[in-house]
């Protein structure tokens, strides 16, 4: 006897209702939201469509954006036979499998539109499997990833593909995505204003989070309740930020860190420190990067930047967490407001290419150390001027390699400790041309 007959009975209702995201997936590309320079009239999409010609792509964007939904609507408008697998639950026997599929169905005339979801999964020589059925026409590939296809895919199936950039909703589309959920729901969310944009910041642009969440105050509300932002906060606990520290979200936020010590935007700098905290970064590896920009781009205009970025990883190292991330704090601030220098930086790398181009050239003999008769002999040592004899400690010499000539790589500008430092090279270049 079957155990289904023991089994309690799920009303129909229930069993039918599908979660709210799912309820108000787009039907057309022109319901589709937050993507208007994809499905937009003048979309690159759309314009495909109406070309008569698909390629094959990559959606690239973080989750939520509408990559898959995208690619089902896509086939549907163009015709095409829809085939999705998943590169986390799949191999290359499943891979042949669909192939073959698509082979047949071609062979009856019909194309299909094969959408590979985290296709970045799939390792080096899986990705190189889609290129033949690529290239012969048997599937159009619709790839998406959240990662980054320079740094995930490989170069042959990038050369293959366009890349096609989905990005994040903004505050704008997703509240028309709640406005749908309301009309669709038949009843408005039990939010007051500042409620309903603190839900729309916890889902940091993710449509499908904003409907989940949406559900969420839904079921929680009683009877003519409504909610404020703490109670919001309460119901609903707000999600992750949208970050991994081994890709995208990572190197995107060091780099705003970055830029903003180097914009000399403190409160820029210390919101991206913040929110790279909040996200679990190292903090090590925070305390490095703030070490290399007070190396690049304070430099020797406050020579103090770089001891007040060690002290601060020792103040951590000594504190530990939460309290030594202030020590992070102020050396970032620090940074911000330091004057800003690259000509250190800049210099390196001239010498850099210098001594590559020139890698081969002796320096010249009378600053070469003489330990035998016979180096004495050739001439080593000979003609030295010992700086510290001279008048003012300085002897005016040339020291580069004579087929090289003087050159010049570090030019300090008139900005903090530097400007000091400039005032002593135009000294010593002065005192140079009157020594000979």
């Amino acid at each position: 006897m079957s155990n289904d007959l023991f089994a309690p009975k799920i009303p129909e209702e229930v069993a039918n209702r599908r979660p709210l995201a799912d309820r108000l997936r787009p039907q057309t590309l022109s319901d589709v939201t937050g993507q208007p320079h994809l499905t937009g009239e003048d979309g690159v999409l759309r314009r495909m469509i109406a070309s008569g010609s698909l390629g094959s792509m990559i959606f690239w964007g973080p989750p939520g954006t509408g990559k898959t939904t995208v690619a089902r609507l896509l086939s549907g408008e163009a015709g095409l036979a829809f085939e999705q697998i998943s590169a986390i639950f799949s191999g290359v026997a499943d891979l042949k499998k669909m192939f073959e599929t698509a082979r047949m169905r071609r062979m009856d005339g019909r194309q299909t539109l094969l959408f590979v979801d985290e296709i970045h999964r799939f390792n080096r020589a899986q990705q190189d499997s889609f290129l033949p059925v690529m290239e012969d026409g048997t599937v159009i590939l619709v790839g998406a990833t959240t990662e980054n296809p320079s740094f995930e895919l490989n170069a042959a199936l990038l050369s293959r593909a366009r890349v096609l950039t989905f990005k994040s909703h903004d505050e704008e589309s997703l509240e028309e995505l709640l406005t749908r959920a309301e009309t669709v729901e038949g009843k408005p969310l039990p939010l007051r204003d500042d409620a309903r944009a603190s839900l729309i910041r916890m889902a940091d642009g993710d449509g499908r989070a904003v409907l989940t969440l949406a559900e969420e105050v839904w079921r929680a509300a009683r009877k003519d309740e409504t909610f404020d932002t703490e109670a919001l906060t309460q119901i609903v606990q707000r999600r992750a930020p949208v970050y991994d520290k081994a890709q995208d979200g990572h190197y995107n936020l060091i780099s705003a860190l970055h830029k903003s010590v180097r914009g000399s935007d403190p409160d820029a700098a210390l919101y991206y420190l913040a929110r790279m905290f909040d996200a679990g970064e190292d903090p090590l590896y925070l305390g490095r990067r703030l070490v290399r920009m007070a190396i690049e781009d304070v430099g020797l205009a406050d020579p103090q930047a770089l001891v007040i970025c060690n002290a601060a990883k020792d103040a951590y190292d000594y504190l530990g967490s939460p309290e030594g991330e202030l020590a992070f704090a102020q050396a970032c601030v620090y940074l911000a407001t330091a004057p800003k220098s690259n000509a250190v930086y800049t210099a390196f790398k001239a010498a850099t290419r210098a001594a590559k181009e020139n890698g081969s050239l002796l320096p010249p003999k009378h600053i070469l150390n003489a330990p035998t008769k016979l180096m004495r002999g050739e001439g080593y040592g000979d003609g030295y001027r010992y700086d510290h004899d001279e008048p003012d400690a300085f002897s005016g010499q040339d020291y580069f390699p004579e087929k090289m000539g003087r050159q010049t790589f570090y030019d300090p500008p008139e900005r903090g400790f530097e400007r000091e430092i400039r005032k002593r090279l135009e000294w010593w270049s002065k005192l140079r041309k009157e020594r000979g």
